[in-house]
């Protein structure tokens, strides 16, 4: 399978994280864009990405206000050119070998899409956990989360009609009507993300709370907008 992939990364303020995110992206060797479509950020996130050659999409939450990252991602994917889109969050590091494993993972015709097995930066046995039991949600449901960078044909993408605008979950409702449409992949060896919206309230009551917030989602408790 030889065609080019467009990594699509939604960004707001994410100087700190971006450059190394894009010098790891760089050791891939397939043909690739890097399209960063950025929220308005008033750090160097922009000079960061034209450093490293990226399409760079302003100012796409400056009017009308988005109500989270679907308008970003779907901005970034309508600059797209290539066949498959990968959205990549600024803190997540691809190895090098992660564009190829797609490439792979593509080549069965049956495969829609999917994404990527991943572990935080961080020591912490419970994170370790959680990751074990994402990757099995994963594989039985093929349910993937925005920081597992989720990969796609572009034309699937086309027919689903993108993400939908939602000030949460827009990353899973995708994922699950992604699954509805065919065969979903998940790779390993994955990808490291950061852990840092750990740090504030530590890792057991992120974790509970996102399971609390998840569970409301998928009983329809919690309001959503939508196409």
């Amino acid at each position: 399978m030889n065609c080019v992939i467009s990594v699509i990364i939604p960004t707001l303020n994410e100087g700190s994280y971006l450059g190394a995110t894009l010098q790891r992206l760089a050791q891939n060797g397939p043909q690739h864009e890097i399209i960063v479509s950025d929220g308005g950020s008033t750090d160097e996130t922009v000079q960061i990405a034209r450093q490293h050659g990226a399409k760079i999409i302003a100012g796409v939450l400056a009017s009308p206000p988005a109500t989270g990252l679907a308008l970003q991602m779907n901005s970034g994917a309508r600059a797209a050119t290539g066949e498959i889109l990968l959205f990549l969050h600024a803190d997540t590091y691809l190895r090098s070998t992660s564009l190829s494993q797609i490439e792979t993972a593509l080549q069965n015709p049956a495969a829609v899409g999917g994404g990527f097995a991943r572990r935080f930066d961080s020591h912490s046995l419970f994170l370790w956990f959680s990751c074990w039991m994402a990757t099995w949600r994963c594989r039985k449901l093929g349910w993937f989360l925005g920081d597992q960078a989720i990969f796609v044909r572009r034309t699937v993408f086309d027919q689903l009609q993108g993400f939908r605008d939602m000030p949460v979950f827009e990353d899973l409702d995708f994922s699950r009507r992604l699954a509805r449409a065919g065969k979903v992949v998940t790779i390993s060896p994955g990808i490291v993300c950061s852990a840092r919206r750990f740090y504030q309230r530590g890792p057991l009551l992120t974790t509970c709370r996102d399971f609390w917030l998840t569970c409301r989602y998928l009983n329809g408790s919690m309001p959503v907008s939508g196409k």
